[in-house]
């Protein structure tokens, strides 16, 4: 196949929020109830923004927290909106426990192949916090989180920056993901070949996408790198 390169989405592809069909951690959108902010209303405020939070038009967590509370009509201190901060670190380390061996096992015979393996994540800064010191980190030769090249997926040029950034073109190059955020679409137009990673990924969920080869183990990776 002449393939040079692999890249990874993060969530749901690498990681999991979820354990046994339940969040290992709440959401923010939960957390904030006991201050007495009406949950549906913060989740509509909270998903207004996300393209802004993945690009890095929003600084941090907090930065975001203000802005929704003051359109909600809330003036929260600053020790409420660190606590909130705090809560969600914590949270999203969670999904760093509990590594799923057969992914690091998959990544390390990738290495040994002498392929370069990226990460293409659509995150903000606090969604990564243990990212360094988690296993995964030691196989990466590059990892791209959109919040610090302002550019998020789907966009081709998130795509066209990380192979640039690790020395491959788009077609030496292939794409795993669970598909959120019109993922799989934006590296097949960036010229990347697009896998959809559905080992974490309710069937109900990954049937809706139709047009992209799925991986159910993340073994059956290396049978398409030797095949």
């Amino acid at each position: 196949m002449g393939i040079k390169a692999i890249y990874f989405d993060l969530f749901e592809t690498l990681i999991s929020e979820y354990e046994n069909g339940q969040r290992k951690a709440p959401r923010s959108t939960h957390i904030v109830e006991r201050y007495g902010i009406e949950a549906n209303r913060f989740d509509n405020e909270w998903r207004l923004r996300q393209e802004k939070r993945m690009n890095g038009t929003y600084p941090d967590f907090p930065s975001v927290l203000r802005e929704i509370f003051g359109t909600m009509g809330h003036d929260m201190n600053d020790e409420i909106i660190e606590a909130l901060h705090q809560e969600r670190i914590a949270a999203k380390f969670k999904a760093f426990d509990n590594m799923d061996q057969a992914i690091l096992s998959t990544l390390d015979q990738i290495k040994q192949m002498g392929i370069k393996i990226g990460l293409i994540s659509n995150c903000t800064p606090e969604e990564v916090t243990a990212w360094e010191a988690s296993p995964l980190s030691t196989y990466f030769d590059d990892a791209i989180f959109s919040y610090q090249v302002k550019l998020a997926k789907p966009n081709p040029m998130i795509y066209q920056l990380a192979c640039e950034r690790i020395g491959v073109s788009p077609a030496e190059s292939l794409f795993i993901g669970d598909g959120g955020s019109n993922e799989l679409n934006g590296a097949a137009k960036a010229g990347m070949m697009a896998y959809q990673a559905t080992w974490f990924v309710p069937a109900n969920i990954s049937e809706r996408i139709k047009d992209f080869r799925k991986l159910a183990k993340p073994l059956e990776l290396l049978n398409i790198l030797s095949g």
